[in-house]
């Protein structure tokens, strides 16, 4: 079984320029590979992304609800999923 399903893949190679320089996949075998690697993770609304960063111990900078979306690693997949990449 698939980690991450297509929803996620195409969402994480249409916009993977808000995070890095530079494409890091083409295709969605090599952005699934990527996300692998980067343990990136999938969660279901905006209160499970900030759970995520206060569980990592990131700074959110006070941000709250939807301000945390506006983050560079926050990628939202369009179905109330959002995609949480560390860069």
């Amino acid at each position: 079984m698939r980690e991450y399903d297509d929803a996620v893949l195409e969402c994480f190679l249409n916009n993977q320029l808000q995070l890095f320089p530079e494409p890091v996949a083409e295709t969605m075998e090599e952005a699934e590979s990527f996300l692998e690697d980067c343990v990136a993770v999938v969660v279901d609304g905006v209160e499970e992304v900030l759970e995520y960063f206060e569980e990592e111990g990131i700074d959110t900078e006070g941000a709250v609800g939807e301000e945390i979306l506006e983050a560079d690693e926050v990628f939202e997949v369009g179905d109330g999923r959002y995609l949480i990449v560390e860069g």
